[in-house]
């Protein structure tokens, strides 16, 4: 093992053996190289004459680029061609940091680390399964959750997906299936919340969210290592009845056994999709906060070495942009009000032979349940005559995307799904 990796190792077994314990085997072996990267830091700061460390090409004291390029964009060239660092803009990473303070209230006075960029949240989902899964390691993670999971954990990393039922008798979050699952794992298991929850835009209450709390405490205090993912690809988008802020805060501190990860970024709710602008943010003490960094560094740079400059510009722009704000709540009313049209339109019971509907509240989402119809046969009849794109998430289910429907579009969109059902059921 490198000695820079077993220095980290020390330094986190000193400070918190248990989350030392929670890492794999390649999270163990992972350390941030003192090579290209860092000499040229140290050049950059250092070297008034010549820099001739890193590879990129200069011309007249700035970065060398084409001006047919350089035309359409209002950036200086220093802040688009050069390489970001691994772990992003600093700039931008404080700016995302005072963020998440001020939208999440519990992470006042927790030991938070600051956010460090990824190419997006599928990035940052794998960041966190090289981190902590060894194959054979558990995932546990809600019946309805984004298939792309089972790629970053299982395919690549060899783990298990265990589900549990989302939903109780009420519509609310099923406490009682989430103790239940989590009393069975032994020594360690990554736990994986995603709220508003993608396909179902469910997020829960303020009294689940507790509640949620609650049972990781008590598994933690028997022994168990939970390293608790937050999947807040959908944050703020949270429109009535739900807790209004991550997970992540409350869990921040709360034992020793548990390490909250908060995985996010501007791609949904800042609707900048293809910038591909996520985060990955850690709850710990100072010195494993360091050493977390420093291994994820060493996976950014093994794998992507770096994100895009250009895109790292544009949201820190835009988070100092004084529209900013306005602009994000002039959004959230537009989506606020498809979702509220969406449950008004799905009140009519003329639906009611064909489907029911999980609880929605928040996201981007809501999920028909088909009463007598396979999802995929129904998805391919609406697409085959009635123009109509859903996705079929399981053998009942289909998710439909409120997002991309004009609210005035909506009553006309589930009046076409409701005959493409009547097709199939004659």
């Amino acid at each position: 093992m490198n000695a820079l990796a077993l220095q980290l190792n020390e330094k986190m077994q000193r400070e918190n053996s248990v989350i030392y314990d929670m890492l794999s085997d390649l999270g163990k072996n992972l350390y941030y190289p003192k090579g290209i990267l860092s000499q040229s830091a140290e050049a950059g700061k250092k070297a008034h004459r010549f820099n001739a460390t890193i590879g990129i090409a200069t011309e007249n004291g700035e970065p060398m680029h084409f001006r047919h390029i350089q035309d359409k964009l209002d950036y200086n060239p220093k802040d688009i061609y050069p390489y970001a660092a691994p772990q992003g803009i600093e700039e931008l990473r404080l700016k995302w940091k005072e963020k998440l303070l001020v939208d999440n209230p519990s992470t006042q006075n927790k030991s938070i680390g600051t956010p460090i960029v990824t190419s997006a949240l599928t990035h940052g989902l794998s960041i966190a399964a090289d981190l902590f899964m060894n194959p054979g390691d558990v995932l546990i993670t809600p019946e309805q959750y984004w298939g792309n999971y089972n790629t970053v954990f299982q395919i690549r990393r060899g783990g298990r997906v265990e589900t549990f039922p989302l939903f109780n008798e009420n519509g609310g979050f099923h406490v009682e299936a989430f103790r239940e699952i989590l009393a069975k794992q032994q020594e360690k298991a990554i736990v994986l919340l995603n709220f508003p929850n993608n396909p179902t835009g469910f997020t829960p209450s303020i009294e689940d969210a507790e509640a949620i709390v609650q049972v990781l405490k008590d598994v933690a205090a028997s022994g168990t290592k939970l390293i608790v993912l937050l999947d807040d690809a959908y944050f703020g988008l949270f429109y009535e009845d739900s807790i209004k802020e991550s997970l992540f805060g409350l869990l921040a501190g709360v034992h020793p056994n548990i390490l909250p990860v908060k995985i996010d970024g501007a791609t949904k709710e800042n609707y900048v999709w293809g910038l591909r602008v996520g985060f990955i943010t850690y709850a710990a003490t100072p010195d494993v906060l360091e050493a977390l960094e420093q291994k994820t560094k060493g996976i950014i740079r093994g794998t992507i070495s770096s994100g895009s400059h250009i895109s790292q510009t544009i949201l820190l722009e835009s988070l100092k942009s004084a529209e900013f704000q306005t602009e994000k709540e002039e959004k959230f009313q537009i989506m606020k009000g498809r979702a509220v049209k969406t449950k008004q339109v799905l009140a009519n019971e003329k639906f009611a032979p064909y489907w029911t509907y999980y609880p929605f509240n928040s996201g981007y989402f809501m999920c028909l349940k088909l009463n007598n119809v396979d999802a995929e046969t129904q998805r391919l009849h609406l697409l085959d005559q009635y123009g109509v794109g859903v996705i079929a998430s399981n053998k009942t289910d289909i998710r439909v995307a409120f997002s991309c429907v004009e609210e005035s579009d909506i009553e006309e969109l589930f009046d076409l799904i409701l005959e493409g059902c009547k097709d199939l059921t004659k």
